[in-house]
């Protein structure tokens, strides 16, 4: 198991979710972290918006990695969503994305935040890794394309 499967349960991947908008992601989202891990949903929203006026956190190719740091709390944790549609998200590439990986990490995490984050974005550079959460029919399929993922050299 790769190092991002670690911090993903099943529980906190979805597929063809309906959002409009980043905001409207933010606060589907934070509503998984909220049922499966007990973090305040607007604690997960503001977190990730903040974020998010850094600069767009839209990598191109339909992908975008928001990412947040969360005061209390003691290790990194992720999420998979796919979209029903794809929203704009100011990616480089000015296409909308359509897969999104929320990493929260705690207030002081650096060198470890910086690692997943390295990480998830050689997984999602693999057209044939996109591809395959692109094809999976289900949230289980989907958990399953990244818990088998496996970096190459």
């Amino acid at each position: 198991m790769n190092r991002i499967a670690e911090l993903l349960p099943e529980s906190r991947v979805a597929v063809s979710l309906d959002a409009a908008t980043k905001r409207d992601l933010f606060a589907s989202i934070a509503g998984m972290f909220e049922r499966d891990g007990g973090l305040a949903r607007n604690l997960v929203v503001d977190a990730l918006a903040a974020r998010e006026k850094l600069g767009s956190t839209g990598l191109g190719q339909g992908i975008a990695i928001p990412h947040g740091r969360i005061k209390g709390l003691m290790d990194a944790r992720g999420a998979f969503v796919r979209l029903a549609q794809p929203i704009a998200f100011d990616a480089p590439d000015g296409r909308p994305v359509s897969q999104v990986f929320v990493l929260l990490v705690p207030e002081h995490a650096t060198e470890r935040h910086l690692e997943l984050l390295s990480e998830l974005a050689q997984m999602f550079s693999e057209r044939s890794f996109r591809d395959r959460l692109a094809a999976s029919p289900d949230a289980h399929s989907a958990w399953t394309v990244i818990r088998d993922w496996v970096a190459t050299a």
